[in-house]
């Protein structure tokens, strides 16, 4: 099992969590579609060559995001972040990935 956690302007949050879900990602036993969701603010400057989405190269940009965490079986796991990437609407969306132990308790 993962942890994928990624971050989206508010406008693309649930076209973006929408692939991610149809991807396999926010299962947890019985359910489909788990996430826990915060709104925040992010920054990034892009550099020379960049294409981004929002802001110009150069100029230090600071955008209100949406932080978004799920868990991904790990069978899913390539499809679920190659979803997220297809969806996303920046250049190179920002996200993590995270191996869960498989604890018993």
């Amino acid at each position: 099992m993962y942890k994928l956690c990624f971050y989206v302007p508010e406008n693309h949050l649930e076209p973006v969590k929408q692939a991610v879900f149809n991807a396999g990602g926010g299962r947890v036993g019985n359910y489909q579609h788990c996430a826990w969701q915060v709104f925040g603010q992010g920054q990034f400057q892009p550099l020379p060559g960049s294409q981004p989405f929002i802001g110009t190269a150069g100029a230090l940009e600071r955008v209100d995001e949406w932080k978004v965490e799920l868990v991904v079986a790990d069978e899913s796991i390539h499809q679920v972040v190659a979803a997220l990437k297809a969806a996303h609407p920046y250049e190179t969306p920002a996200f993590d990935v995270w191996r869960l132990s498989d604890m018993q308790f």
